[in-house]
This record gives C-alpha cells, sequence and structure tokens, in this order.
C-alpha cells in the first residue's frame, strides 16, 4: 500500500466517525498548500462532513482569512506554536466546523534556519468547546513532498484524536 493509499483509508475512517457524530471539519492550511482539505474531499460523501479549508500560505493571507494576530507573526514567525494556534482558533470562528486542524512549516529545500529548519512543521487541532492539541515535528530535509505528506497524516491523526475524544465525552453520563 503507498502513502496516498494510508492517506485515503485514514481520510475515509476519520469522515466515517465524524458522520457518525454529527461533527464537521475544517483545516487551516500553509506548507501543506490544501493537500489535507483534498485527501477529505478525495472521499465521495465527504461534504456531509468537510465544511471548508483555509489555505493561508502568505502571512498576509493568515491575518486577513484566519485573523493571526500580527503581533504573533512578527514575535514567533509564521512558523511556530503560536501561529498554529492562531490559526485553528481563526478556522473555528471563519467556519461551521465543530472540529478543525492548523498546519504551518517549513517544506522545503529552501527556507529553513538554524532555529527553523526545513522540515519542522507545528499542528494545531482544536474543537469549539475549547479543546486543543499542539504537536510539533521535525521530519528533517527529507524532501518536500515526502514533508507535506507526513504533515497531511500526522493532521488527520490529531483530527481523528478529536473526533475520539468527542465519542468519549458523548458516552459519559455527565455530558448527556
Amino acid at each position: 500500500m503507498t502513502a496516498e493509499d494510508d492517506l485515503h483509508v485514514t481520510a475515509a475512517r476519520l469522515l466515517d466517525a465524524c458522520r457518525v457524530r454529527g461533527l464537521r471539519l475544517a483545516t487551516a492550511e500553509s506548507c501543506t498548500g490544501g493537500l489535507v482539505a483534498a485527501a477529505l474531499v478525495d472521499i465521495p460523501g465527504s461534504s456531509d462532513v468537510f465544511e471548508r479549508g483555509f489555505v493561508s500560505y502568505s502571512n498576509p493571507a493568515k491575518e486577513t482569512m484566519l485573523g493571526v494576530p500580527a503581533a504573533i507573526l512578527n514575535s514567533h514567525g509564521a512558523v511556530s506554536k503560536e501561529t498554529a494556534e492562531a490559526m485553528a482558533a481563526g478556522a473555528l470562528k471563519n467556519s461551521l466546523a465543530d472540529l478543525v486542524v492548523a498546519i504551518t512549516g517549513i517544506a522545503g529545500p529552501t527556507g529553513g534556519s538554524a532555529d527553523r529548519p526545513v522540515g519542522l512543521v507545528h499542528f494545531a487541532a482544536a474543537a469549539r468547546d475549547g479543546r486543543l492539541i499542539h504537536r510539533e515535528q521535525r521530519y528533517g530535509d527529507i524532501g518536500r513532498l515526502k514533508v507535506r505528506l507526513a504533515s497531511v497524516a500526522e493532521a488527520l491523526d490529531l483530527l481523528d484524536r478529536l473526533t475520539s475524544a468527542s465519542a468519549a465525552k458523548l458516552a459519559t453520563p455527565s455530558a448527556r
């Protein structure tokens, strides 16, 4: 099975889990350029779960589309925990989704530095109920496409974790 096949299976499973729970998804992507959204909409029937995707490759796009404060971009940079979390918050605010994932990173082959090397990617997955997961990955200089595909897999995994947590919350007596 290829990496693309794995993503297809993972995306289909995630969509099914969200469908059962009545959850809607959105993405806010920078270095993946819409690949997470593409993985989701590649599945027939995804429109009942996938609400929208934001591709905010530039800093001005992050600011205007997602409301990422210029102060965060100036003080922490586009590739940071703070920016990923602000992107996720903006995706929630500017969509009808229950769960979102945001990705910002350096896919390479250029753009890296000593403190932000090629292959560094920050993820933030957020739920409308306030749950937030941040993850930092350092894939290394494995090639632009491999960094992007690994980032898609990670993003789908984070959404799956939030979906599973939503299921557990629904199953508890106090959540009813």
